[in-house]
């Protein structure tokens, strides 16, 4: 029987950005169902005690740092341990993918999530930028234009919110997340266990 997974994720996460590819290949080889749900993340941190990098004590900033690195370089992908555009805000990149899957479906939102997590960790690019934002999805043979108008849109922000309430519901305190029939897996680093509860 097909599973479902409610994917919970801040486009601005270094570790959705590493675990997003991995994870859509799972998704394809169990051809599960995702609920792709972007979330208000600063709320959620606001909320469950986290705090934004900058706020971190310094060991925890520079471990951080080493993990990173250790990361993405077992998985072989492109990765700048200071971008220029971060901290961002991942809101705006979250209401875009929301356009995107209604506008499009599921898949050309996840392939939206991937390329807006590498615009901020390989290429550098600023994606609270409305204009860089439309050239994303342009490059993706989306209507850039359309997604980016229906940011503002009631039933985008809807959907945010409604992600957002979901995410705290679920207990969710940090991204990438993912939840299996009401079982939690927080990291990409828990892609492993994920595979295993979509086919055991």
């Amino acid at each position: 029987m097909t599973k479902t997974v409610e994917y919970f994720l801040a486009p601005q996460s270094p570790y959705a950005y590493l675990g997003h590819d991995r994870f859509v290949s799972i998704i394809k080889k169990t051809q599960a169902t995702v609920l792709i749900k972007p979330f208000d993340v600063a709320k959620i941190f606001s909320l469950s005690g986290g705090v934004p990098v900058a706020q971190r004590p310094p060991q925890r900033q520079a471990y951080r740092l080493v993990e990173l690195q250790r990361w993405s370089s077992y998985l072989k992908k492109p990765f700048v341990l200071h971008p220029a555009f971060f901290p961002v805000s991942g809101d705006p990149g979250s209401k875009l993918i929301i356009a995107a899957q209604q506008a499009y479906g599921t898949e050309q939102a996840l392939e939206l999530a991937g390329a807006l997590g590498r615009a901020v960790w390989a290429e550098e690019k600023n994606i609270t930028d409305v204009q860089t934002l439309e050239s994303i999805a342009n490059a993706m043979q989306l209507d850039g234009a359309s997604l980016v108008a229906a940011i503002a849109s009631e039933a985008v922000l809807a959907a945010f919110n409604e992600n957002t309430e979901a995410a705290i519901a679920a207990q969710v305190f940090g991204v990438p997340w993912y939840r299996i029939e009401g079982e939690n897996f927080w990291g990409q680093d828990r892609l492993d266990f994920i595979e295993r509860a979509l086919n055991p």
